[in-house]
């Protein structure tokens, strides 16, 4: 009796007598379709993407602005969860001497803007820093930061302060002309 082998099949078709033809997952490209239509411009993209050097890292004080009516909430950065679509941060900071942490999706589009307020000055070790609730490792309050960082962005200033620092200054050039 002599036996007759058969040759292995090709990765690219299914063995034979079999009914189930291998299709492509089309979940990647609707993720990616979604996250196009979610981030046109790809800032937020970037801002959370590992092969960027200037990404957000844990330990990073930032600060979520909602799209309607809601308070920016500031804090620090405790972890990413990169899935997607669904990519969403934990940020932590202290309200009226209570810890608070919450949760922010990446592309939901009632986030209207997240801003890096102050980078950590030192790499984080872990990938989550929960100890971060401990009352040892707590940083507290991060208003002191976000005060800071609107005041070197001009944002505590009025309008009319900015009308008149400008008339000021065109004064001064009119002045030196004549």
């Amino acid at each position: 009796m002599t036996s007759t082998r058969l040759p292995p099949p090709s990765p690219n078709q299914p063995p034979a007598g079999h009914l189930f033809v291998p299709r492509p997952d089309p979940l990647p490209e609707l993720h990616a379709a979604q996250i196009r239509r979610m981030d046109p411009t790809g800032q937020r993209t970037a801002l959370f993407d590992k092969k960027n050097r200037d990404c957000a890292r844990v330990g990073d004080i930032m600060m979520v602005t909602p799209r309607r009516g809601g308070e920016p909430f500031a804090g620090v950065l405790m972890s990413i969860r990169r899935a997607g679509i669904d990519t969403s941060i934990l940020l932590r900071s202290q309200l009226t001497k209570l810890g608070v942490e919450m949760w922010f999706k990446l592309y939901n589009k009632n986030v209207a803007g997240i801003e890096i307020i102050k980078r950590r000055t030192w790499r984080a070790r872990r990938a989550r820093l929960t100890y971060l609730r401990k009352p040892k490792h707590d940083i507290g309050s991060v208003q002191e930061y976000v005060f800071a960082w609107k005041r070197t962005r001009n944002v505590l200033t009025s309008k009319a302060a900015t009308a008149a620092a400008a008339a000021k200054s065109k004064a001064k050039k009119d002045k030196k002309k004549a």
